[in-house]
């Protein structure tokens, strides 16, 4: 775990919060482990398209991929983008 993911979760049990944005493995197992509930990017991501408050999500996740650097498994992407498509 780095120490940005443990600076997350220092914050979160400092500020007594019910939420932590976590993406790594790791981190999101000790933050769970810790009583804390775990989004990550993905998770913010399609509340905002479910909510109505993103456009579309392929665009913005192909746009993380090749301008952000963010990783995705492949059939984690696909498994996102076929939520999208059969909800909307």
């Amino acid at each position: 775990m780095d120490e940005g993911e443990s600076e997350a979760i220092a914050l979160a049990l400092q500020a007594q919060e019910e939420w932590t944005l976590l993406d790594e493995k790791e981190g999101r197992r000790v933050a769970k482990s810790l009583g804390l509930r775990v989004t990550g990017v993905l998770g913010i991501l399609l509340r905002a398209r479910r909510e109505g408050k993103l456009g579309h999500l392929k665009r913005v996740l192909v746009d993380l991929r090749e301008k952000a650097g963010f990783h995705i498994r492949a059939d984690l992407l696909k498994d996102v983008l076929k939520e999208e498509s059969n909800n909307y």
